[in-house]
């Protein structure tokens, strides 16, 4: 470099002698003296060097960090020789560097990454500034980022042997170690249902499910995405050389004195692998009916039913509206010294001592219906069936309730009266449905509104009888409330609330079902009877002033 100043006119020799001299001595690189001295700025130096040597010129200010292949080079390699991978063209590698006059340089590269290094002119000022905010290692970024302080100790911490193929360190990695007990002790004290480990081209990204909303909290650097996944394996017991096929499992862990279960799960995707662990609080089954939201009405009818010797108790509602936890909290009454209950799901989310859980395994041919024929042989009281998803299933779970068991289950349907046209639709006898079907619930989880923010809303009254409101209960004394947002909340709601339709099989809603009728004609004689659907479940708790009325559209808007 030293010379092409000097035959430029731009450095005289002899000064351009003493710099090198100065250079040699400092142990620095003669780019780094002559701006030093101020005899020529980083831009004049760029545009001398790019004249010369007939190379293109790059404002790195003008580039996305995040586009660049960094990865592709060792941090200490570019820190060493301020150099920075720009851009990957099949098999070439174009370098910004403010020195391309460094042989040694580019056979480092090449050997390194076995591509061809093309040089382009950058400003060493910005290459420096580059560098130097890159130059926290991705552990220190972690760990940056995962500096808490907590009781958390891993339970149960026994996992398949990893292959041959594995890297070990990818799974003993401290910073990635701390890194995911935050993000698993921040899950769990801001009430989170899931966590989603989201990998993409340039980024990586944490989400956590919060009342019901994904909300992102961290994006931590992309080079974490494979050793993250590696961890959570390892403690979920999954296999951590196998990245082509979705895998599921489990892990406990100890926070304070207080186990929790997760269930994981892996999905491998264009850029690796996305992991969702949901948190599965066993205390959530004991909380009791009350806590659920059950109406008084709503909860005797649910009593009642669950109190029955046998038949058949349904609860529908879509993926995520509580339907697991409902059960787990009838099953938990149930659940006596004198009972026998087995449950067959797939997987069992929530653990309770004192009933027998198993889990579906369709490899080894162990379905809903297997087990449930397996059930019927160990003497039951009480059986739970996660989900009836076929006739056969449906078949025996009905032969179940109808020879002196009280059966639960869930279906994926959009309210009560519905459920029973599904089971007809599926192959059921009408006359099996009418005579073992004891009562049938729908639910949806609404966020509850934040007790110490919540406003009264100025609703304009067309639109609160538009919403299903009776015009005798809009008065002067009532108002509706709306969401605010505090400290203590997520954006005005702090948790959620279930809004329910506990429908019972009636004498009456037998006959319709034994005459074939339509989910209409059941739906008008439930009303008959003074059966609420979601909609007026709903708005029974804006009345109450446990949610907001667009929480309650958005939920029964079908």
């Amino acid at each position: 470099m030293a010379r092409i100043l000097a035959h430029s006119g731009r450095l005289p020799a002899a000064q351009a002698q003493e710099l090198l001299k100065a250079a040699a001595q400092q142990k620095t690189s003669f780019t780094q003296v002559l701006l030093a001295t101020g005899l020529l700025s980083a831009s004049e130096l760029a545009h001398i060097l790019a004249h010369a040597l007939a190379l293109p010129l790059l404002d790195l200010d003008a580039l996305d960090l995040r586009r660049m292949p960094l990865d592709l080079i060792d941090p200490k390699l570019m820190t060493q020789y301020q150099v920075v991978p720009l851009a990957r063209r099949g098999s070439r590698l174009f370098m910004g560097t403010a020195d391309p006059t460094h042989v040694e340089v580019a056979e480092r590269i090449k050997f390194a990454t076995q591509l061809a290094p093309e040089w382009v002119i950058v400003e060493q000022d910005k290459l420096h500034r580059l560098l130097s905010e890159r130059g926290a290692t991705t552990a220190e970024q972690i760990e940056a980022a995962s500096k808490v302080d907590f009781d958390f100790e891993i339970a149960e911490e026994t996992a398949a042997q990893p292959s041959d193929s594995a890297d070990l360190s990818e799974v003993e990695d401290a910073p990635v170690v701390r890194f995911l007990q935050k993000m698993l002790v921040d899950a769990i004290n801001m009430r989170a249902s899931d966590l989603h480990f989201e990998p993409y081209e340039q980024n990586y990204r944490v989400r956590f499910r919060i009342d019901g909303e994904l909300r992102e909290v961290s994006q931590p650097p992309i080079g974490i995405k494979d050793k993250l996944a590696s961890r959570i394996k390892v403690i979920s017991r999954l296999d951590i050389a196998e990245r082509r096929v979705p895998q599921d499992g489990r892990m406990k862990l100890k926070f304070g004195s207080k186990p929790i279960d997760f269930r994981v799960s892996t999905l491998p995707t264009l850029f690796g692998e996305k992991i969702v662990i949901r948190v599965l609080d066993p205390s959530s089954a004991r909380l009791g009916v009350d806590a659920l939201g059950y109406e008084a009405v709503e909860k005797d009818r649910l009593l009642a039913a669950i109190r029955r010797p046998y038949g058949m108790i349904l609860v529908t509602g879509p993926t995520g509206s509580g339907k697991t936890v409902s059960l787990y909290t009838c099953l938990n009454i149930l659940n006596q010294p004198g009972t026998n209950i087995s449950t067959v799901e797939d997987p069992a989310e929530i653990n309770l001592p004192g009933i027998n859980q198993v889990n579906v395994n369709e490899r080894a041919g162990l379905t809903f219906a297997a087990a449930l024929k397996a059930f019927l042989r160990q003497d039951p009281d009480v059986i739970m069936v996660g989900e009836i998803r076929d006739l056969e299933t449906a078949d025996i779970a009905i032969k179940a309730a109808q020879t002196g068991h009280l059966v639960m289950s869930t279906l994926h349907t959009n309210d009560a009266p519905s459920t029973l046209t599904r089971l007809r639709n599926m192959g059921v006898a009408p006359f099996n449905i009418a005579s073992s079907v004891l009562l049938i619930t729908a639910q949806r989880l609404v966020r509850r509104l934040c007790e110490s923010c919540k406003t009264p809303a100025d609703y304009p009254r067309e639109a609160l009888l538009r919403a299903g409101f009776q015009d005798d209960e809009l008065n002067s004394t009532w108002h509706p409330y709306k969401a605010v947002g505090c400290n203590s909340c997520n954006n005005g709601y702090r948790g959620r609330v279930g809004i329910y339709q506990v429908m019972p099989i009636s004498e009456s809603i037998q006959k319709i079902i034994l005459s074939e009728g339509t989910a209409v004609d059941i739906a008008n004689q439930a009303r008959a009877e003074g059966v609420r659907d979601l909609r007026q479940s709903g708005l029974v708790k804006v009345r109450a002033g446990w949610t907001t009325l667009e929480e309650v559209l958005a939920a029964t808007n079908e």
